[in-house]
């Protein structure tokens, strides 16, 4: 790695100064799991912030992490980037002209179901934090935020990717517990035979506690095996994706039979005959 630079909290620029970002050409590779012979080759970045001092500094720490990166300022611009060819991870501002961070999240998720999309923005309400979470992000950080703690982010969701990639070619079959049935290479669950609607991160961690049903995970321990860090303050993000699963797999998520909470410890996935904690 590169000597250390300097660091401090990224904050939006005011408004009025110029956007001074300028879009790269990029080669066209696959939207999705990179296969086996892909793993090792350089990990492609899209920024698309019309903020050029955070694109800036976000940019050089990304390179100096030796991750190939690419910045559009144009909301419109970047959602072609995204369009020409696939990207191992998004970030992407909320407020930008052209077309808004929110609809390109959208348009990404529906493009591949694996690669990593932060969100940044000066909207730090819990409501746009959901909405970002619900359209396909895997992380929603609010500005002002460290650039160390983002590029730690997005190298744990990166090395997340790769870590599914190999369960997948795996766990090649469909796993059933609880009612559940969840198929790792098409990343589809059903509850009951009816197939339900997850957000990538809410896979995950569906496929992680149907892995090890009837074993107790802390919020930390959820932290770091789905979303690959491990960040005191942060397990509130575990509250709010258990909450959305309930919600999609119980039948009354007030009265859980299926993700259990183990008051104390934390939660696990009820194993065959088991109904309470």
């Amino acid at each position: 790695m590169a000597a250390a630079r300097p660091v401090a909290a990224i904050r939006p620029r005011a408004s009025g100064q110029p956007d001074r970002g300028r879009p790269e050409p990029i080669p066209d590779f696959g939207t999705d799991v990179p296969p086996p012979a892909a793993m090792d080759q350089p990990k492609r970045i899209l920024i698309v912030e019309d903020d050029a001092d955070i694109a800036d500094v976000l940019s050089l720490h990304l390179r100096d992490e030796r991750y190939e990166v690419v910045h559009s300022a144009d909301g419109a611009e970047g959602l072609r980037l995204l369009e020409q060819g696939g990207w191992d991870a998004l970030i992407l501002d909320l407020m930008l002209p052209g077309v808004d961070g929110l609809e390109i999240c959208r348009r990404a998720r529906a493009m591949t179901r694996y690669t990593p999309i932060i969100i940044t923005s000066a909207r730090s309400s819990e409501v746009h934090r959901i909405l970002g979470l619900e359209l396909g992000a895997d992380d929603y950080l609010a500005k002002p935020f460290s650039v160390l703690e983002l590029v730690a982010r997005v190298k744990a969701l990166l090395r997340r990717v790769d870590a599914l990639a190999r369960d997948s070619r795996i766990d090649a079959g469909t796993l059933d517990v609880a009612g559940l049935a969840i198929d790792p290479i098409a990343r589809e669950a059903s509850v009951d035979g009816a197939r339900i609607d997850l957000t990538p991160r809410e896979f995950d961690l569906l496929y992680f506690f149907a892995r090890h049903p009837g074993k107790v995970f802390s919020r930390m321990d959820l932290l770091n095996a789905v979303w690959g860090y491990q960040h005191e303050g942060y397990e509130h993000t575990v509250n709010t994706h258990i909450n959305r699963l309930r919600a999609k797999i119980e039948a009354d998520p007030a009265e859980p039979v299926r993700i259990l909470t183990v008051w104390g410890r934390g939660y696990k996935l009820a194993a065959p005959g088991q109904r309470d904690a």
